[in-house]
């Protein structure tokens, strides 16, 4: 119950975010703002404050801001979206993605500041606290997998990655038990190191890093907050650029994508892990946010930009139906894959 409620929140905080870039820009350009809501039809609680009906819809998914004009119609309407330039149009439009973007900047300034988990080197182990030894990644039908080590797991007794590689190796073919912290609870794990394991896999198959907890100065947080940023970002895209390449190609959606449940899951794992690895794992679901808005797709913000840009190399505004009719496909098309990959993540569950 308290991961659902953990979840909801984070949701509630990206989602708000997003939306408020929209709603504050389209205000301060002008606009008719209609409605501010979070989530999604049926509407269950509104409340109208200086024009705008503020309100909490049943299927806490997503949210919207909707403004006068945005469906082509008022352009007489100096308050309205169709009325606008393109310029102020595509700013209004950006707006939601530069928002997820600040506030996976932020995230990780103050995370810096305070102290994020890193890969340790010879810089900053010397800094660094609750230094561990944990699983970055799991093969597939491996010792590790069949004995139930999970990502983030931290192996104890060992000081260095090599002693540990040491012990497993000197005892293949033997049952061996390790000692395993995972969040707030010690559990012991028995497992068979592998005599021959395939390439590249390791005997139990995992792959390991020396962990601890580093913080930095603030002037120097804000630097490595907003690089990190711009990092993950681009990693980001080159993710997404492979699972556009999967469903075209190989017409499958990779199996490290997750939907709603996989990210709730995700977020019990980081909250059992401690604030510092919530923080940055909500820092992370914002910048993914502000990529995959951007993406050219009917109905995302990327989407209707495209249709920006179309209008301003023609000349002349797109027939309103047709991109409305474009964008309503978009969202069919969006909430039939939301449903595949969480069809999936249940059926990792199970």
């Amino acid at each position: 119950m308290i991961t659902i409620l953990i979840f909801i929140l984070i949701l509630g905080i990206l989602v708000l975010v997003h939306e408020w870039g929209h709603f504050i820009v389209a205000k301060k350009s002008g606009l008719t703002v209609e409605e501010f809501g979070f989530g999604f039809p049926p509407r269950i609680f509104s409340r109208k404050i200086k024009g705008t009906l503020y309100s909490i819809n049943l299927l806490p998914l997503g949210g919207f801001v909707k403004i006068l004009g945005e469906d082509g119609s008022e352009a007489g309407n100096q308050n309205s979206f169709a009325s606008k330039s393109i310029s102020v149009k595509s700013l209004i439009t950006v707006a939601g993605v530069a928002m997820n973007f600040i506030l996976g900047a932020l995230l990780l300034i103050f995370g810096f500041y305070i102290g994020l988990p890193q890969a340790l080197n010879d810089e900053n182990e010397s800094t660094a606290k609750n230094v561990q030894i944990q699983i970055v990644a799991i093969s597939n039908n491996s010792p590790a997998e069949a004995a139930g080590l999970k990502l983030g797991d931290s192996i104890m007794n060992f000081r260095e990655i090599s002693d540990l590689q040491g012990f497993i190796n000197e005892n293949k073919g033997k049952e061996i038990s390790l000692e395993v912290n995972r969040g707030k609870e010690i559990i012991s794990v028995k497992l068979t190191p592998r005599l021959n394991p395939p390439a590249s896999e390791g005997a139990i198959g995992v792959a390991l890093v020396k962990t601890g907890i580093v913080s930095y100065p603030w002037y120097q947080s804000i630097w490595l907050g907003v690089k990190s940023a711009f990092v993950a970002v681009w990693e980001i895209i080159k993710g997404f650029i492979g699972l556009i390449k999967n469903l075209l190609v190989a017409h499958e959606v990779p199996k490290e994508v997750s939907g709603p449940i996989g990210i709730a899951v995700l977020t019990k794992q980081a909250a059992n892990l401690g604030f510092v690895y919530l923080l940055q794992l909500v820092a992370l679901i914002s910048l993914n946010l502000a990529v995959l808005n951007l993406i050219p797709f009917p109905a995302l913000d990327g989407g209707r930009l495209l249709f920006l840009g179309i209008e301003k190399l023609k000349g002349s505004k797109v027939n309103p139906k047709i991109e409305n009719m474009v964008h309503s496909v978009g969202i069919v098309l969006l909430l039939a894959l939301v449903a595949l990959i969480t069809y999936r993540d249940i059926l990792k569950l199970l």
